[in-house]
């Protein structure tokens, strides 16, 4: 059976959110930003504040003194997480796989379907229809065989519905900028295709089709910078329900790169991660650390931790952060992603080690916090965030 997947996207989707709670704010510039502070920045902006010269990343000091009519509203979490839940519900009517990603986008599993719907496109209209009837919103849905290319698709194409045949992604990504291939954002291969002046995904694709060249250009990454180029995905659609993951994160009160303080709150962020693997009597395969700028830049590192308890996986997560952290700027959130769980295999030592007194110290920890909370002890580093 071939395989059919959706990628809804709705572009602006905080600032459409905004104009369909108050209408008075349909033909007014606004812009929605991280907080009040100088230093936050631009989230996301109208049509309109665009006209006046404001962009996605400025910061908040500088758009006041650009545009003086432009509404700058605060980030209204609650309304957006709404939202976001609320059309999930409607497209789940379409497939029983779907799978949110961050605000505004989703993937549908539609394969099988042609029964039901006269065609691919047909279905997109009637899923952006009906999107649009209940919820108000407007956007792109891109269509072909992999999440890859349906994703690209939303990105790059201004029109409602695009679809992609199978067999013609090549073809497809070959004039896009090498930018929209996932694996070129890594550092060390975008070095790379800016040094050989790899502006389009064709020139990737002449490269990757010669193998030997490729492995010496790129290495680790030639698999997967291959497939991407061809496009060529294998990851399937996955509805919240089946993902096993752990997420832990903190937003700064006030944006800041103390490195201190970073890590006190990294350290934090850690150990209730061990916490909950811990109860759940696992250790994880992937901790991802995710850093957040403050002008809307995102670097994360990944890492695997074969043990649960606090000094192991706090250890990895901090030198995670240091790896991730690669600028200068200031830094808005710090996020702990934890996937690819595997149960604990709690052998008995013949002789006592460190590992086994972590464990054990951990242990005890756990017995009060499951008691009386887990902020009923911290660690000494989280005098800094109180601070």
């Amino acid at each position: 059976m071939e395989r059919s997947v959706f990628h809804i996207r709705l572009q602006n989707f905080e600032i459409q959110a905004e104009r369909i709670l108050d209408a008075s704010l349909r033909t007014r510039p606004i812009a929605v930003i991280s907080s009040h502070h100088q230093n936050g920045t631009i989230i996301a902006l109208s049509t309109e504040a665009k006209a006046e010269g404001l962009c996605q990343g400025m910061k908040v000091s500088l758009a006041r003194k650009i545009s003086h009519s432009a509404l700058l509203m605060p980030y209204n979490s609650t309304l957006y997480a709404r939202m976001h839940h609320y059309v999930t519900r409607i497209v789940t009517n379409y497939s029983p796989l779907v799978e949110p990603t961050v605000l505004g986008q989703y993937y549908l599993d539609m394969s099988g379907m042609e029964a039901i719907h006269r065609s691919k496109t047909q279905a997109g209209y009637h899923i952006s229809n009906d999107i649009h009837g209940k919820a108000g919103l407007d956007g792109q849905i891109g269509i072909s065989a992999n999440k890859l290319v349906s994703h690209i698709a939303t990105t790059v194409t201004p029109e409602k519905i695009h679809k992609i045949n199978t067999g013609d992604e090549p073809k497809f990504l070959a004039p896009l900028t090498a930018e929209v291939l996932p694996t070129v954002q890594e550092q060390s291969v975008q070095r790379l295709v800016r040094f050989l002046h790899l502006k389009e995904v064709q020139h990737i694709q002449t490269i990757v089709a010669n193998e030997a060249a490729s492995l010496v250009l790129f290495r680790k990454y030639h698999v997967k910078l291959a497939m991407e180029a061809w496009g060529k995905d294998t990851s399937m659609v996955t509805p919240p329900a089946q993902k096993d993951h752990i997420v832990e994160q903190t937003i700064l009160k006030q944006d800041s790169n103390d490195e201190v303080l970073l890590r006190a709150v990294t350290k934090h962020l850690a150990e209730q991660i061990a916490f909950r693997l811990r109860y759940k009597q696992q250790v994880a395969r992937s901790i991802t650390v995710a850093v957040h700028y403050t002008d809307g830049y995102k670097f994360n590192k990944t890492g695997s931790a074969a043990q649960n308890d606090n000094y192991t996986v706090s250890a990895l997560c901090l030198d995670l952060l240091q790896r991730a952290n690669r600028r200068r700027n200031r830094i808005r959130a710090v996020v702990i992603d934890v996937t690819d769980m595997k149960p604990i295999a709690n052998q008995l030592m013949l002789f006592r080690d460190t590992g086994v007194k972590d464990q054990s110290l951990a242990s005890a920890v756990d017995t009060v916090r499951t008691k009386y909370g887990f902020g009923i002890i911290q660690s000494a580093s989280h005098l800094n965030i109180v601070r």
